[in-house]
């Protein structure tokens, strides 16, 4: 019970205080809206500052002479030429006209033997990479007229395991045909040596 009247006497405390204090407050704030503001104005004046530009007139110094001139330098020399010549002796080369010119169509050829132009590398046999054998084959062949190689034949070889790849590699060699009276001929009897031997 005594609980209920604190409430009800602090609660018309509170809302009396309210009361009077928004009274107060309405009183005071009607003369801020009704009397009017005093306004202030301001005055901005920009005045020019006088710019002083210093300035000097800045003349070249005059070039000072040089104590000595530079010595004079002596013209080239020129070659000696006798002016009495009325002109010079030039002996014409000499050119070779007995070079015969083939007919449209035809190649010309010199006589001369048969000459390596491509020599291709064997492959190594897997078998004797494997093994680590290292050898070489003798074989003899033929020449042919347009310069390819024939009828390959092994004379000698170290290890069987190389002749096939030997044979393979001779047939791609490429030749320089030899040339008798101008025409080129087949030279049986070619020989040559292929070697196998690993990187060390």
């Amino acid at each position: 019970m005594t609980r209920y009247l604190i409430a009800i006497v602090s609660g018309a405390l509170v809302t009396s205080s309210l009361l009077f204090l928004m009274t107060f407050l309405i009183e005071t704030g009607e003369s801020a809206v009704t009397d009017p503001r005093e306004r202030q104005l301001l005055d901005f004046v920009r005045v020019r500052q006088e710019e002083v530009v210093n300035r000097e007139e800045r003349k070249p110094e005059k070039p000072q002479k040089p104590e000595t001139p530079p010595p004079d330098v002596p013209p080239p020399p020129t070659d000696d030429v006798n002016p009495d010549v009325t002109g010079i002796s030039v002996r014409a080369p000499t050119i070779n006209t007995s070079t015969s010119i083939a007919a449209p169509g035809e190649l010309s050829y010199a006589d001369g033997e048969y000459l390596p132009i491509v020599r291709v590398a064997p492959v190594y046999p897997n078998r004797a990479l494997s093994r680590g054998l290292e050898g070489y084959v003798d074989l003899m062949f033929t020449v042919t007229d347009a310069g390819t190689v024939k009828d390959p034949v092994v004379t000698y070889t170290t290890s069987s395991l190389f002749n096939r790849a030997a044979t393979q590699a001779v047939l791609k060699f490429k030749y320089k045909p030899r040339v008798v009276d101008g025409k080129p001929v087949e030279v049986p009897g070619v020989e040559t040596r292929i070697r196998f031997q690993l990187e060390k």
